[in-house]
């Protein structure tokens, strides 16, 4: 396998490279008219910096990434692809790239209900039916997939095309992801009565409703799982317990209120609920590195340190496409 990926790398990334280069002429995330496909350059190594990631493909055609979830860190580049099958907390960074070699990257959404027709129609029933797998992996690129890639980035340049082909290619995409080695990370996710797949649908509750207290023997009782069953799928799937699960995506919420929607720090942290100011600020401070008030302030003032260059969407566009 390590073979094969060296002599992707070398023969076919050159395609991928000129596909991203073009449709991206300066730094940051690129939005495509193919809407489940997003592109990104970056032409400097970034900062450590935390966001939330949903169900996803993710390719590099240039550079070096990498990422931590939970208790869990990954690395990726162009011989790899990291795959994702529910939305989560993450710290991501750029470890590879530079001015003349800017990183270049794709992310292509995943939609659940394509992967549960792809299983039906393919008969791709999940295996290891005792067991719950991580929701996030990287594994080696193979021929099949990065042509499927390569083709669904080919129609950017004939946007009449994308209508009809796009979601041809996006299904053949997500098939060559089934019957890989990591397809059983899908087929679990999407299989209605699966362990992971009832943490999937804890997980979706708790996006929704992240700023509410909760209590463990409630989801547990939702996912037909005794708590400490509940607490041991949740963190194999996640990488964390459902509590910090929640603290991280308060957190993200908090910051984007602060960003985004200009509230001081206290009415942020009470929004998402926190009820003390001093103890947001602290759990604020240790997720992003800085008090909420020095993060703002960098952050207006255009800080290259802070500046948002990883392709994960916030917490506010997560559930849309994947």
């Amino acid at each position: 396998m390590a073979r094969a990926s060296e002599e992707i790398s070398e023969r076919s990334m050159a395609g991928l490279v000129d596909l991203i280069e073009r449709h991206t002429r300066k730094d940051g995330l690129h939005p495509t008219a193919i809407r489940p496909l997003s592109l990104f350059r970056c032409s400097t190594l970034t900062r450590p910096t935390p966001s939330v990631f949903g169900s996803a493909l993710c390719m590099l055609a240039r550079g070096r990434k990498r990422v931590v979830m939970g208790d869990q860190t990954f690395f990726y580049d162009p011989a790899h692809f990291l795959l994702a099958s529910v939305d989560m907390p993450i710290v991501g960074q750029i470890i590879e790239s530079s001015p003349h070699a800017p990183f270049l990257g794709l992310r292509i959404s995943l939609d659940i209900s394509l992967i549960n027709e792809l299983i039906v129609e393919g008969g791709l029933t999940a295996t290891k039916k005792l067991s719950t797998v991580r929701s996030m992996c990287v594994s080696a690129i193979d021929p099949p997939l990065l042509d499927a890639v390569e083709r669904l980035l080919d129609l950017l340049d004939s946007p009449e095309d994308i209508l009809v082909l796009a979601p041809l290619v996006l299904r053949e995409i997500t098939y060559r992801l089934l019957v890989g080695e990591q397809g059983e990370l899908l087929r679990q996710i999407a299989a209605g009565d699966s362990q992971a797949r009832r943490i999937a649908r804890s997980i979706q509750w708790l996006k929704c409703h992240f700023a509410e207290p909760v209590r463990i023997e409630r989801l547990a009782n939702e996912a037909h799982m005794s708590p400490s069953a509940f607490h041991h799928h949740f963190k194999v799937v996640t990488g964390m317990s459902p509590l910090q699960y929640q603290k991280q995506l308060r957190l993200h919420e908090a910051r984007r209120l602060i960003f985004g929607e200009g509230l001081d720090a206290a009415a942020a942290g009470y929004r998402v609920g926190y009820e003390s100011p001093s103890h947001f600020s602290r759990e604020y401070r240790r997720l992003f590195g800085r008090p909420p008030g020095r993060d703002l302030v960098l952050f207006r003032d255009g800080s290259k340190e802070l500046a948002d260059l990883d392709d994960e969407p916030g917490l506010e566009s997560l559930g849309g496409e994947g």
